[in-house]
């Protein structure tokens, strides 16, 4: 890849340079302006595929109407899903960006037993995964056959909060209509957040506990969101690389919200612009939600894989008026340990990123923390925890060379 080469909707521009790691693939037309640095919400900067558009082009592949209730995921052996998956770049859509062909390869010393697909949208503002749980209920449903058929493992859970009746209903009576689905169970769980979690969900569901630190296989389960699952079925039934993604454009500081099919890549002013823009309102940009996402300052950056929404909040959406901005010390009232989920110390950790005592957070399982923002909301002095452990894990994947710098 170089400049000045043209590209094809669907081409590979980036290789996947490790078994933990997925390819990138164009999702326009046109010409490479330039191979450089460019901002990005997680890493700061990163070096990026600069893509001109061909105005002449179609906008993206047609993805409703594919998909039948006869689907045989037999067709199909578990190596040629896997290859499939890989070679489409997938990558865990729900927020972790996980490869997702890593989780479908099996491992005889912790084989899958039962696979749950995450339909908890249980974050304020973000309704992506409900529009698509809506309007592709069987492609999310033939991409979890698949993912069974993937891994030998018969006991398929659906999971859907029990705010969301219409989508639990489509999935329920698609399974009815499937044949091949009948292993196929639809469990509707308790709405509170973080349920979307991945150890919260297994144990609503199958009342199993992930260890401190651990990930779902060690306790003989794989967790996949359902926008996941419909990549995978694009993938392997038609040989589609991960090239676009739905994503929610929310809050009262933008002129129109809704869902929209976005190119991966796009910038985030582009999506922003084709809303009609910010209101004078306007005080923050979120990549992602306001209990998770990350707070931008450079709308240039990228629709990443995992950007499942653009949240813009005002003032009073910020919860913190009065206050904004203020962090005020530590009283250590201990409401952080109160409300996180996974039984942390969250000030604890923070405080050690904050002076550079990466080895004293790790001791406090800093890896453990799912990044649900519980602590931050609930934090009388303003601090903003979250995103002192997310920075502190961002930091120490550098110092050990697992993330570029």
């Amino acid at each position: 890849m170089a400049k000045k080469d043209k590209v094809v909707m669907g081409q590979k521009i980036g290789e996947a340079q490790g078994f933990v790691s997925a390819a990138v693939h164009s999702p326009v037309y046109g010409v490479v302006k330039d191979i450089a640095l460019h901002s990005h919400a997680v890493f700061g900067r990163a070096e990026a595929v600069i893509i001109d558009v061909d105005p002449e082009s179609r906008s993206g592949p047609i993805t409703a109407g594919q998909y039948g209730s006869d689907f045989d995921p037999h067709k199909y052996s578990a190596e040629q899903i896997y290859e499939a998956v890989a070679n489409a770049g997938i990558v865990g859509m729900g927020g972790a960006g996980f490869p997702t062909s890593v989780k479908l390869k099996a491992n005889p010393d912790s084989p899958i037993d039962t696979i749950i697909i995450n339909g908890c949208e249980c974050e304020p503002f973000i309704t992506c995964d409900y529009r698509i749980m809506l309007e592709w209920t069987q492609q999310i449903l033939n991409g979890t056959l698949l993912v069974g058929r993937a891994l030998d493992c018969a006991n398929i859970f659906i999971a859907i909060e029990d705010n969301k009746p219409d989508a639990i209903e489509a999935f329920r009576e698609a399974v009815k209509q499937t044949p091949g689905a009948a292993n196929v169970k639809v469990a509707a769980v308790e709405t509170k957040y973080p349920q979307g979690g991945e150890r919260q969900l297994i144990k609503a569901v199958v009342d199993r506990e992930v260890p401190v630190g651990g990930i779902p296989p060690m306790v003989n389960v794989l967790v996949t969101n359902v926008a996941t699952a419909a990549a995978i079925a694009d993938a392997v039934v038609l040989g589609r690389p991960l090239t676009h993604r739905v994503t929610t454009v929310t809050g009262r500081a933008i002129a129109r919200s809704g869902n929209f099919y976005v190119p991966i890549g796009t910038s985030v002013k582009t999506l922003i612009d084709f809303c009609g823009g910010l209101t004078d309102e306007a005080q923050k940009v979120l990549v992602g939600g306001p209990m998770t996402g990350f707070s931008i300052g450079d709308l240039t950056v990228p629709i990443t894989k995992t950007a499942g929404s653009i949240t813009v909040l005002t003032e009073k959406e910020m919860g913190k008026a009065k206050t904004a901005g203020k962090e005020t010390p530590c009283i250590r009232c201990g409401r952080c340990i109160d409300v996180c989920p996974v039984n942390l110390n969250p000030t604890r950790i923070a405080h050690s990123v904050k002076h550079q005592l990466f080895d004293v957070a790790e001791n406090y399982h800093m890896a453990a923390c799912i990044e649900c923002g519980c602590c931050s909301y609930i934090c009388p002095a303003n601090i903003e925890i979250a995103g002192y452990i997310k920075t502190g894990k961002i930091l120490l994947a550098r110092q050990k060379k697992h993330m570029p710098q």
